[in-house]
């Protein structure tokens, strides 16, 4: 069952830069090295009402994301659990209830776009990141096609793009991998995002995606939630999947 509270956000609209190594296909980069982001996405949509629903919208970057939609005049709605902690979200903000494990089939009803930016994340058990980021991920991704949603923006990891990764992170990046090629051929426009490891810095403005990304490197939390952001409302990344990190 959807339960919601409407508000009404201002708009304001900022510009940022995009750096990379080369022109690259999905996985790879963008095209133009230091390009600003008001001349890159020229042509793009950049309606100012988009409904959007943020899963993992309680979470570092969730919060970050629902805040820069909000300071784009977007309008989010953050998906959220009976058991989460609400308070941090900004006054105001719709909320749907669901749980990623067992979500209702309406969920996604009357959004243009989806930002999937939940995670049980690598130190969860095995059991629990597969019913999250792997099979939570999917449904998402199922119900949102039902309800007709324009676009879906998943927030992915680095490393997500190898079929059988190795370390310690392996089984989290199979369950990633899993649901990003599940995006991929599921017919929806999408856009994937794979940062290196996150960091809870601001943002630098200028972050970098391609194969020229150093997966040594950082990426901040709010470089990270201002692309997913920019992507989910202008299709800027539409039908690519991009290492990115912080310049």
């Amino acid at each position: 069952m959807i339960t919601s509270s409407a508000s009404v956000f201002g708009a304001n609209a900022g510009a940022f830069r995009l750096q990379k190594a080369s022109a690259d296909p999905p996985g790879g980069g963008v095209g133009i090295r230091g390009e600003r982001f008001a001349d890159f996405a020229q042509g793009k949509d950049f309606s100012m009402s988009m409904t959007i629903l943020v899963a993992g919208a309680t979470g570092q970057t969730g919060l970050q994301v629902v805040r820069y939609l909000i300071d784009r005049g977007a309008v989010p709605t953050a998906l959220v659990r009976e058991d989460s902690d609400t308070t941090a979200l900004p006054p105001g903000v719709s909320r749907r209830e669901g749980d990623l494990t067992d979500l209702p089939t309406d969920v996604c009803h009357g959004m243009d776009a989806v930002i999937f930016a939940a995670g049980a994340g690598g130190s969860s058990s095995p059991e629990m990141t597969d019913a999250v980021d792997r099979d939570g991920a999917k449904r998402l991704i199922d119900l949102a096609r039902q309800a007709g949603v324009m676009r879906f923006v998943m927030l992915s990891s680095i490393g997500a793009d190898q079929p059988d990764p190795a370390g310690d992170l392996a089984h989290y990046l199979k369950a990633k991998h899993a649901a990003d090629e599940y995006l991929m051929s599921s017919g929806m426009t999408y856009a994937i995002l794979r940062p290196v490891a996150l960091t809870d810095d601001g943002r630098n403005g200028e972050p970098i995606l391609g194969h020229g990304v150093d997966k040594a490197a950082t990426a901040s939390r709010a470089d990270v939630a201002h692309l997913l952001a920019e992507a989910a409302m202008t299709g800027q990344l539409d039908g690519l999947a991009q290492n990115m990190q912080s310049a």
